[in-house]
């Protein structure tokens, strides 16, 4: 048994529960001055402030100092798309003279242009791109990722992309939930028969997926000149008749439906929701679905900011991702995020540290074990050269966060 003791922890702060908070509760938080933690092979046995600890530091494995600084849980980030080939830095120049992402998706460009380059990527380019993101992610405080395919749109290299994730799953530290999104676009080969694409590739690839394990959830872009709500709604139901959870990329552009779909469907989450209106969160409240709001994507677009505030007042769930990818928000850095909620989103601190942590945790069927600092779960942390959340919401463009514990281990 290896035992692990965390102290001079100025302040700890941390959402309690395991399940999705929501309106006042999202703004909840434990904060604990002067504490300490203990682990036990990775899992919590024990929080208390320094003076109602009595063990000696020599019956430990391992002791950290951190010196007086913030520790909150380790983040989750419940948005990405991580494994992809190439970059889009060409694409600038089209958006400085004010093309979009649909009038840039017509032409061939967007997310079709990832596709030729993913699709040409060996299994080793992209595992090796992929961990060096990984690696990144937990420089900056991040313990767990959910990974999307998408970027193949064939059965060879949505199956590929999958089985980086899972290799990267098992060898790296970081933990991995991996998401199926064959309905990401419309790939040339099917132009004008999107229909035709979900009957034949997406269910003969989700049948595949399924039999290898190779994704927990399964996701569709619902969008205007993407995948409309009944092609969406038949990807899905193919999807949940099969046993996958689903998510859902609704209103980002267009207010068609997806975020009533999503409701209706009662989809773990909604992603996006820029253009989201009353009935769509009336629809996300009475399904039981966290919004998953993505505000680097609208900051990096020019675009509006998902209307945070009235979800939380309407008691829909909220969570902040980052949305990485190479077209609309190429940054993996959660903490920007962190700052864009604060100042955009106009979350208070306490509801953005509920935002990336137990909200996304219990959105990926993960909070009974992560998302939240208590007894019985995984020592997931990252400490912070800050005094208080407010510090770590006020301040961007550093990286602040000084280490990270992943189930016991400084990484």
């Amino acid at each position: 048994m290896e035992r692990l003791l965390i102290k001079n922890i100025g302040l700890l702060q941390t959402p309690v529960g395991s399940y999705a908070h929501k309106g006042k509760e999202q703004g909840e938080n434990r904060k604990l001055k002067d504490a300490v933690i203990i682990s036990e092979d990775g899992i919590i046995t024990k929080i208390c402030e320094a003076k109602d600890f009595k063990e000696k530091e020599d019956s430990f494995d391992f002791v950290i100092d951190v010196e007086g600084n913030l520790v909150t849980p380790g983040l989750v980030d419940a948005h990405t798309h991580l494994v992809f080939g190439g970059f889009r830095q060409h694409e600038i120049p089209l958006k400085l003279k004010g093309a979009d992402y649909l009038e840039i998706l017509r032409q061939g460009g967007g997310i079709l242009d990832t596709v030729r380059k993913t699709r040409e990527a060996t299994f080793e380019e992209l595992y090796d791109k992929s961990e060096g993101f990984l690696d990144e992610m937990m420089a900056l405080g991040v313990t767990t990722v959910e990974a999307k395919s998408g970027y193949g749109l064939d059965r060879d290299t949505e199956i590929k992309t999958l089985e980086v994730i899972k290799a990267l799953s098992e060898s790296h530290p970081m933990t991995i939930v991996s998401s199926y999104m064959g309905a990401h676009a419309i790939p040339i080969e099917y132009k004008g028969k999107a229909d035709l694409y979900i009957d034949e590739l997406c269910k003969s690839v989700l049948e595949e997926v399924k039999e290898k394990n190779l994704a927990s959830f399964v996701d569709v872009f619902c969008e205007d000149s993407v995948f409309n709500v009944e092609q969406a709604e038949r990807y899905l139901r193919m999807a949940k008749d099969m046993g996958f959870d689903l998510r859902i990329h609704a209103d980002e552009i267009e207010e068609i439906g997806g975020s009533i779909l999503a409701g209706r469907m009662k989809a773990k989450t909604a992603e996006h929701l820029i253009a989201i209106g009353d009935k769509g969160i009336e629809a996300l409240k009475d399904g039981g679905v966290t919004a998953m709001l993505l505000p680097s994507t609208s900051f990096y677009l020019n675009k509006s900011f998902a209307p945070a505030r009235k979800m939380i007042e309407k008691g829909v769930p909220v969570a902040i991702a980052t949305d990485f990818n190479p077209g609309s928000s190429p940054s993996l850095n959660l903490q920007l995020s962190i700052n864009l909620g604060y100042l955009r989103y106009r979350m208070t601190p306490e509801e953005i540290l509920t935002a990336v942590t137990i909200n996304p945790a219990y959105a990926l069927n993960l909070g009974d074990k992560i998302g939240s600092l208590e007894v019985g779960k995984d020592l997931d942390l990252a400490v912070w050269n800050a005094q208080d959340m407010e510090m770590l919401c006020y301040r961007f463009g550093s990286n602040l966060c000084i280490g990270t514990v992943k189930k016991g281990r400084l990484v």
